[in-house]
């Protein structure tokens, strides 16, 4: 970890799972079992970073500065000040495939919107998408993997490129 408090977050998260799941075995096997609940939730981690990354690229061209708490599917109206530089055909291009990309989300099956917008916008894990959704958490896995396939063949069918 690079991160300081993300490394001290994933110890605390590590140390409530322990104790919510594992607080009645004996106290010899709680090193062992704390340090596996550990190696998962950096892995998890990592694995939530991976995704988050290959998105925040795909839709970095869409939010036009370095706001990292900003959410690419905002209208122009609630864009930040560093928009303020930007031309009126930026802001009519961005503002033309944010509205498209909102169509496109808003025509995905139901399942598949779900499973897309809780995991990638919502940020929630797979298991706790599928808790929420009540699947298991390979039918979240096709239906997240479903819904990028159809966006991005919609948004390529339009020309577009992210």
């Amino acid at each position: 970890m690079h991160n300081e408090e993300t490394a001290l977050d994933l110890v605390q998260d590590a140390m409530l799972r322990l104790t919510e799941k594992y607080s009645g075995r004996p106290v010899a096997e709680l090193p062992m079992l704390f340090q596996r609940i550990l190696q998962n939730a950096i892995r998890d981690f990592y694995r939530r970073q991976k995704v988050r990354s290959t998105w925040t690229v795909l839709f970095s061209s869409l939010t036009g500065g370095d706001d990292e708490d900003g959410d690419p599917l905002e209208t122009l109206g609630a864009a930040g000040e560093s928009n303020l530089l930007d031309t009126p055909h930026e802001h009519l291009e961005r503002y033309q495939v944010v509205e498209l990309i909102d169509k496109e989300v808003k025509k995905l099956p139901p399942r598949q919107r779900e499973a897309f917008l809780m995991r990638y916008w919502e940020e929630l894990d797979i298991s706790e998408t599928a808790r929420a959704m009540g699947c298991s958490e390979g039918s979240v896995k096709t239906h997240c993997f479903r819904a990028v396939q159809a966006l991005a063949g919609a948004l390529k069918a339009k020309g577009i490129k992210l």
